[in-house]
């Protein structure tokens, strides 16, 4: 799976997101951390300070990016998952972004990268159908450099 912690950085970058409004969206799903703890994950491996974030709590970050980018739901408190993988922060994002599978082709084109409508259907299966597919980390680094780059038609 891609690093957790290299999901928040590149969110926060592609959408400009300040450390205090990452807290705050943590804050939407019902998770309390600080802006310190924040700057830890954010940091690169090598940096002194470096925390890794567990997956509940990039869980916690990507429903709050949902509460943020569509509203909260009427009475349906989010569940910050305790295991993730590719495919879950994927789906995550498009649900935050309300994305239709063509945006999502938009997106790759952006970055000059083919891909079909169905290989993308096919990450968002459920994963006992035989045409589930799983996510590999290229796929998704590539998808959130898509964002980064076409972020500006994607904000409301």
């Amino acid at each position: 799976m891609l690093s957790n912690n290299s999901v928040l950085r590149r969110l926060r970058y592609a959408f400009d997101i300040k450390d205090s409004d990452v807290v705050k969206i943590f804050d939407l799903a019902g998770v309390k951390v600080d802006e310190e703890r924040v700057i830890a994950w954010l940091k690169k491996e090598e940096d002194s300070g470096f925390e890794f974030i567990e997956d509940r709590y990039l869980a916690a970050f990507l429903n709050g990016f949902i509460i943020l980018k569509r509203g909260k739901k009427e009475g349906v408190e989010p569940v910050n998952e305790e295991k993730l993988n590719n495919n879950i922060v994927f789906r995550k994002i498009k649900i935050a972004l309300k994305l239709k599978v063509e945006d999502i082709i938009d997106i790759f084109k952006a970055v000059d990268f083919k891909v079909s409508k169905h290989e993308i259907t096919a990450i968002f299966r459920n994963p006992k159908q035989n045409q589930y597919r799983e996510c590999q980390n290229q796929f998704l680094r590539t998808f959130l450099q898509g964002i980064t780059k076409v972020n500006k038609n994607l904000q409301p």
